[in-house]
């Protein structure tokens, strides 16, 4: 896709198709002064005859449209003026995509992102009409041999006027870069399990650092055992692919700052371990490194961005599968932090490889760390797929994320972490179990990660329920990156 901001009257533009909004009492969403008379009547005749309701999803195709030079116009409807609100933007821009897939079209005027949206002003327009835009294209055809190339690209006109160019054009720049680590993200939770190992995230890291001049360390088995990791190298080891614990540092701030720490979980495949999960739907648990995934989509976007601070990417990841070697149901391990764990549920192991990640989070004397990860089950049924579960030792931290969320429509709600709770973590024989039971099941996850994140500022997002989907639209989303993103960017003003 490629997005341009014009500031041209809309009858001096040339290009396959116009794109406008249209509410149910089909009044227009176009600057009155953009279409010549003749147009504008031509258009209100055409929606008195009945074909488009106005309401979202709905749309309508004109052609040959007096006193415009662009042969087609596609409607789309936006709904009610009065209940029209973020989530309905989104869904008519998603309308527009599919329509614009089934017309033999490859340039588009829009002006559906001037449609006012309470949530925020052009910037905010424009940027999440380009996200969805890219969202809505994204086909995943890495893999296919037969109708691969079924995805459509499209030159997309962005017209606003000229008072909001310079505006709009910051937008386009932010917004593209967010695309392409939701791109990313997408891609590599798509991917087989078999092709995105730990060995080939490390190479992704490397891809990335070398284009965008970080950091990258890739440590291996020897040099994890070296850092006594014994927690993380306990998954590892029923598994014959080697573990890797990847490390990206964008140090373009002051050397003063101190860093932002995205910690993202990287199971490649969980199977369970010994705790083996049943065998339906066990393809999807391909997705259980999607936190990792979403950290390296956005070291995509903050290099995109060339953004002036200070992040720092951990990445622990291995698989988690049974074997003769394998974690078992009773074993006893040793944290970094020296701190011992209980196993009781092997197909607990996520928490497991983040414990020594967060530790090691401390060398960077970090503002404050933020862990994402597919964590449990639990979350899911808790909050569904609409919101990621929050968790964290500090309020500021907790409502920027919040705020983030919403601002970047990638919601998040936080959930307690109250000392009530530690106590089903306690254990006869180790400092602690890896898990505390049923009850509260994502809240317990959070106490035992706390346990290792008391030198700073720490958040656990627990994105189970968000990171992918199910049935036939199955695929990953990309989450969070957009609310990682946002929040990352409101630390530079």
């Amino acid at each position: 896709m490629k997005f341009s901001i014009k500031t041209d009257q809309l009858d001096k533009q040339l290009s396959d198709v116009l794109v406008i909004g249209v509410y149910e009492s089909l009044k227009v969403v176009c600057e009155k002064l953009s279409l010549s008379p003749s147009a504008n009547g031509h258009i209100a005749s055409a929606l008195k005859q009945g074909d488009m309701s106005g309401k979202v999803g709905s749309s309508l195709i004109l052609y040959n449209v007096p006193g415009i030079k662009i042969p087609k116009i596609l409607l789309i409807g936006l709904g009610k003026e009065k209940e029209f609100d973020g989530k309905k933007y989104h869904a008519a821009v998603r309308s527009m995509v599919y329509a614009l897939k089934k017309m033999d079209v490859k340039s588009v005027t829009s002006q559906l992102q001037i449609a006012p949206v309470e949530e925020g002003d052009i910037a905010w327009n424009v940027e999440h009409f380009i996200n969805e835009v890219m969202d809505a294209s994204y086909e995943f055809t890495e893999l296919k041999t037969i109708n691969k190339k079924t995805k459509k690209f499209f030159d997309f006109f962005v017209v606003v006027d000229k008072k909001s160019q310079k505006i709009a054009e910051e937008a386009l720049k932010k917004s593209f870069a967010l695309a392409k680590g939701i791109e990313l993200t997408k891609t590599l939770g798509n991917l087989p399990p078999n092709i995105c190992t730990p060995t080939y995230l490390g190479k992704k890291a490397q891809e990335i650092g070398k284009e965008h001049g970080m950091k990258i360390d890739v440590l291996d088995q020897k040099q994890i055992e070296k850092l006594k990791m014994g927690s993380f190298l306990g998954v590892a080891k029923g598994s014959r692919q080697p573990p890797k614990f990847i490390v990206l540092q964008h140090n373009k701030g002051k050397k003063t700052q101190k860093p932002i720490v995205l910690v993202g979980k990287g199971i490649t495949f969980d199977a369970g371990g010994i705790s083996i999960k049943p065998a339906g739907d066990m393809d999807e648990m391909k997705y259980d490194m999607c936190g990792a995934a979403s950290v390296l989509g956005t070291f995509k976007t903050i290099g995109l961005l060339k953004l002036p601070m200070n992040v720092i990417g951990i990445i622990p990841t291995c698989e988690n599968l049974p074997d003769g070697l394998a974690l078992k149901p009773g074993d006893i391990l040793t944290s970094m932090s020296g701190q011992t764990i209980e196993v009781l549920n092997t197909d607990a192991e996520g928490r497991l490889i983040l414990c020594d990640a967060l530790t090691y989070a401390e060398r960077f004397n970090p503002d404050v760390v933020i862990d994402i990860a597919t964590l449990t089950g639990a979350c899911v049924i808790a909050l569904g797929h609409h919101a990621s579960g929050l968790y964290s030792n500090d309020d500021k931290l907790a409502k920027d994320l919040e705020s983030a969320g919403q601002v970047s429509m990638d919601r998040a709600w936080r959930m307690p972490l109250w000392e009530d709770y530690q106590s089903q973590l306690d254990s006869n024989f180790a400092d602690m179990a890896n898990i505390g039971g049923r009850a509260g099941g994502s809240i317990t996850a959070a106490c035992f990660l706390s346990r290792f994140a008391k030198k700073y500022k720490w958040a656990h997002l627990d994105i189970a329920g968000t990171a992918w989907k199910s049935g036939k639209a199955k695929g990953a989303t990309g989450r969070p990156v957009g609310l990682l993103t946002q929040y990352i960017l409101s630390k530079l003003y």
